[in-house]
Protein backbone atom coordinates (compact mmCIF):
# COMPACT_ATOMS: atom_id res chain seq x y z
CA UNK A 1 0.00 0.00 0.00
CA UNK A 2 1.25 3.51 -0.84
CA UNK A 3 -0.07 6.65 0.87
CA UNK A 4 0.44 10.38 0.43
CA UNK A 5 0.19 12.53 3.56
CA UNK A 6 0.06 16.30 3.92
CA UNK A 7 0.72 17.44 7.48
CA UNK A 8 -0.48 20.93 8.42
CA UNK A 9 0.35 22.99 11.48
CA UNK A 10 3.62 24.13 13.03
CA UNK A 11 5.66 21.46 11.31
CA UNK A 12 8.62 23.32 9.83
CA UNK A 13 11.61 24.40 11.89
CA UNK A 14 10.85 21.89 14.65
CA UNK A 15 12.66 18.75 13.42
CA UNK A 16 9.52 17.25 11.92
CA UNK A 17 11.20 15.74 8.83
CA UNK A 18 13.91 14.06 10.94
CA UNK A 19 11.25 12.75 13.33
CA UNK A 20 9.26 11.30 10.40
CA UNK A 21 12.35 9.75 8.83
CA UNK A 22 13.37 8.08 12.10
CA UNK A 23 9.87 6.74 12.82
CA UNK A 24 9.43 5.48 9.25
CA UNK A 25 12.78 3.66 9.46
CA UNK A 26 11.70 1.98 12.71
CA UNK A 27 8.50 0.85 10.98
CA UNK A 28 10.53 -0.31 7.94
CA UNK A 29 8.60 1.89 5.50
CA UNK A 30 9.88 3.08 2.14
CA UNK A 31 9.36 6.61 0.86
CA UNK A 32 10.27 10.21 1.55
CA UNK A 33 9.40 13.35 3.50
CA UNK A 34 9.87 17.00 2.50
CA UNK A 35 8.80 20.53 3.36
CA UNK A 36 6.37 22.29 1.05
CA UNK A 37 6.66 25.91 0.00
CA UNK A 38 3.45 26.77 1.86
CA UNK A 39 4.69 25.64 5.28
CA UNK A 40 3.40 22.07 5.41
CA UNK A 41 5.19 18.72 5.35
CA UNK A 42 4.52 16.20 2.57
CA UNK A 43 5.11 12.47 2.99
CA UNK A 44 4.87 9.48 0.65
CA UNK A 45 5.15 6.11 2.38
CA UNK A 46 4.88 2.51 1.24
CA UNK A 47 4.30 -0.50 3.43
CA UNK A 48 1.81 -2.87 5.01
CA UNK A 49 -1.64 -1.26 5.59
CA UNK A 50 -1.53 -1.93 9.35
CA UNK A 51 1.93 -0.35 9.60
CA UNK A 52 0.76 2.68 7.61
CA UNK A 53 -2.13 3.08 10.07
CA UNK A 54 0.39 3.17 12.92
CA UNK A 55 2.51 5.65 10.95
CA UNK A 56 -0.55 7.89 10.47
CA UNK A 57 -0.86 8.11 14.27
CA UNK A 58 2.84 9.03 14.50
CA UNK A 59 2.24 11.88 12.03
CA UNK A 60 -0.68 13.15 14.12
CA UNK A 61 1.54 13.18 17.22
CA UNK A 62 4.66 14.77 15.72
CA UNK A 63 7.82 15.62 17.66
CA UNK A 64 7.95 17.80 20.74
CA UNK A 65 7.75 21.43 19.70
CA UNK A 66 5.46 20.77 16.76
CA UNK A 67 1.72 21.32 16.52
CA UNK A 68 -0.17 19.13 14.07
CA UNK A 69 -3.47 20.71 13.05
CA UNK A 70 -4.41 18.17 10.37
CA UNK A 71 -3.12 15.19 8.44
CA UNK A 72 -4.72 14.85 5.02
CA UNK A 73 -4.02 11.52 3.38
CA UNK A 74 -5.04 9.44 0.42
CA UNK A 75 -4.01 6.15 -1.08
CA UNK A 76 -1.89 6.17 -4.22
CA UNK A 77 -1.71 3.59 -6.97
CA UNK A 78 0.50 0.67 -5.82
CA UNK A 79 2.75 1.28 -8.85
CA UNK A 80 3.83 4.55 -7.21
CA UNK A 81 5.69 2.51 -4.59
CA UNK A 82 7.88 0.62 -7.02
CA UNK A 83 10.48 3.39 -7.24
CA UNK A 84 10.56 4.15 -3.50
CA UNK A 85 13.73 3.23 -1.66
CA UNK A 86 14.80 3.48 1.95
CA UNK A 87 12.91 6.28 3.69
CA UNK A 88 14.69 9.59 3.10
CA UNK A 89 14.44 13.31 3.65
CA UNK A 90 14.13 15.24 0.40
CA UNK A 91 15.34 18.80 0.11
CA UNK A 92 17.59 18.61 3.17
CA UNK A 93 20.92 20.36 2.92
Amino acid sequence: MVCHFLVRGRVQGVGFRWFVQREAAVLQLHGWVRNTEDGHVEVVASGDPAVLDAFRQVLHRGPRGSRVDAVVDHELDPNEGESLGAFSIEGAW
